[in-house]
């Protein structure tokens, strides 16, 4: 009987990965640290975009891929790829500023959430690497802003005072969007 009451309950989430499955309850407060935790990187990554495309010199990040990536990385070589290949260079040179403005803005407006958190996982998986330093563990900021991107996209944090919310329900031929293109919960939330 509890087993079912627990399935119907709205703060009630389960997963079952590899034969193995995990339970929890959320507690009422947690749409809005979920909230919280969208908003805060929504403006973390506007404002490291905006200042990087509203700068008196134009970005590049040559100098960090030279100077501040860690040589011990396990991805040093890739790192060094990048900014001795020009074509490669000028593409993450387009990609991080502009990538963050993009990851903020959706994230802060909450449209394309997922998607959203997806790339900015991305990103700080690339920062993590780049920024490698396990002297006092694997864990670092950077590893911790991936983890809460994970977390935004995980908790659909878009359908909370977010735009995700209504363009789910946007109706095509009297059908709200998301039934009828499923796919688009990986991008939506």
């Amino acid at each position: 009987m509890a087993a079912e009451k627990m399935t119907m309950d709205a703060n009630v989430f389960e997963s079952n990965v590899g034969g193995i499955t995990v339970r929890g309850q959320a507690h009422s407060l947690s749409a809005w640290f979920v909230l919280a935790l969208r908003l805060m990187m929504g403006y973390a990554f506007l404002y490291a975009g905006l200042s990087k495309l509203l700068a008196a010199e134009p970005f590049t990040a040559e100098g960090f891929l030279l100077h501040g990536a860690n040589p011990a990385s396990p991805l040093a070589g890739m790192f060094t790829w990048m900014v001795n290949t020009p074509w490669m260079l000028s593409i993450v040179d387009v990609a991080v500023p502009f990538g963050q403005v993009a990851i903020g803005l959706g994230l802060l407006v909450g449209a394309m959430v997922r998607l959203a958190a997806f790339f900015g996982a991305t990103m700080m998986f690339m920062f993590y690497f780049a920024n490698w330093s396990v002297e006092h563990g694997m864990i670092n900021g950077d590893f911790a802003y991936l983890l809460v991107f994970l977390a935004v996209a995980a908790f659909g944090a878009g359908r909370i005072l977010g735009l995700d919310q209504l363009i789910e329900r946007y109706e095509i031929d009297g059908q709200p969007l998301i039934e009828k293109y499923p796919k688009l919960d990986y991008i939506l939330g």
